[in-house]
C-alpha cells in the first residue's frame, strides 16, 4: 500500500508552475505529494478504490470541468482525513444569489441587486424598477464563472429576458455598477486572497486584470484594514481554506463586496502571465496549503 500526505487532482496545463511550487513546499515539509492528472486518473481511481493507495489530504482542482475526476472527489469524502475546500462547503459558494442573501445577512455591503427566478419557472419578468440599477447594469447567472452568461453593460428589460434564456434553469442577478474611489495611487478596487488563515490584499485593475500587492504603508495610509475584516467574515461563513473575493472602496467610504467567493482561483504566476497572481503570493499559497496539511497530519 502506498501512502501520501497530499493528493492533488489537477488538469489545467497552466497550473503546472504552481504545482511545482506546491511540490517543493511538500518536500521542504517532508510530505509526499500524489498528482492525479488526466493521463493517470483512471489508473489511480482504481488503485484508490482497491485500497492500494491511501491519502491523508485531498485537493480537487479538476472535477469542475472533467467528470473523470468526480469518483475521486467522492472517494476522498469518505477516506481522506482532510480535504482542501471540501466540495460540500465549496458548493454552497457557487450560488451567487444565495451568497448575496447570506452576505447581506452578515451585514456586508454588496452591490444593489435584483434577483430574478429561473426563466423556466417564471418566463415573465416580475415588476421591477430598472432605474434603481442606474443607466447601465450587470446581468449574471447565479452559477458559473469566467464571465459565462454575464452581460456587463445592460440597459434594457429585453436584454434581461434574452440573458435569462441562456441558462433558463438558473436564477439571475441584476446588479448596479460599483464605482470605486480614486485614491492617489490608483482606483480602490481590490482582490483579497484568503489562505489557511492568512489574508493577502492586492490592488486589482478591472481593465487589465493585473494584481499589485498592497504594501503595509498603503494599507495604513488608506485605512484598508476593513478589507481584512471582510475577508475574515467570509472565511468564517463559508469555511473554505482558500478563496478570493473582490472588494471595492466607494467614494462614500463603503467597502462593497463585488465578487463574492471564488474557490477555484487562478494560480498562474505573474512572471508567466501578466494577469496571473504575483509569484510571491503563489509561493505563500503553496506554503499555506502544505502547512495546513502538515498541521493536520497527525489527525
Amino acid at each position: 500500500m502506498d501512502r501520501y500526505d497530499l493528493c492533488l487532482a489537477w488538469n489545467w496545463e497552466y497550473d503546472a508552475d504552481f504545482v511545482t511550487l506546491l511540490d517543493a513546499a511538500c518536500q521542504s515539509h517532508r510530505l509526499s505529494l500524489l498528482q492525479i492528472i488526466p493521463p493517470n486518473v483512471a489508473e489511480i481511481t482504481d488503485a484508490l478504490v482497491r485500497g492500494q493507495i491511501v491519502c491523508q489530504a485531498f485537493w480537487d482542482r479538476a472535477s469542475e470541468d472533467d467528470a473523470r475526476f468526480i469518483p475521486i472527489v467522492q472517494w476522498a469524502a469518505d477516506h481522506c482525513a482532510y480535504r482542501i475546500n471540501a466540495v460540500e462547503k465549496a458548493r454552497l459558494t457557487w450560488d451567487k444569489a444565495a451568497m448575496h442573501r447570506a452576505f447581506t445577512g452578515l451585514g456586508l455591503h454588496t452591490p444593489y441587486t435584483i434577483i430574478l427566478p429561473p426563466y423556466e419557472e417564471q418566463p415573465e419578468v416580475p415588476l421591477i424598477d430598472l432605474e434603481a440599477l442606474g443607466e447601465r447594469f450587470t446581468i449574471k447567472p447565479a452559477h458559473g464563472g469566467g464571465g459565462e452568461g454575464v452581460v456587463v453593460e445592460a440597459t434594457s428589460l429585453s436584454q434581461v429576458q434574452e440573458a435569462r434564456q441562456e441558462y433558463p434553469g438558473d436564477w439571475y442577478l441584476l446588479q448596479a455598477h460599483v464605482t470605486p474611489a480614486q485614491l492617489p495611487s490608483r482606483a480602490a478596487w481590490f482582490r483579497v486572497f484568503y489562505c489557511a488563515g492568512q489574508i493577502y490584499i492586492c490592488w486589482w485593475d478591472t481593465n487589465t486584470h493585473v494584481h499589485t500587492p498592497v504594501t503595509p504603508a498603503e494599507e495604513t495610509s488608506h485605512d484598508l484594514g476593513p478589507l481584512r475584516n471582510r475577508a475574515t467574515a467570509i472565511a468564517q461563513f463559508c469555511g473554505l481554506d482558500l478563496f478570493s473575493t473582490e472588494i471595492a472602496l466607494t467614494p462614500d467610504g463603503l467597502f462593497v463586496v463585488v465578487d463574492y467567493v471564488n474557490d477555484q482561483i487562478d494560480l498562474r504566476l505573474q512572471s508567466k502571465a501578466v494577469d496571473g497572481v504575483p509569484d510571491d503570493l503563489a509561493l505563500d499559497i503553496a506554503e499555506g496549503i502544505v502547512g495546513l496539511v502538515a498541521s493536520r497530519g497527525v489527525e
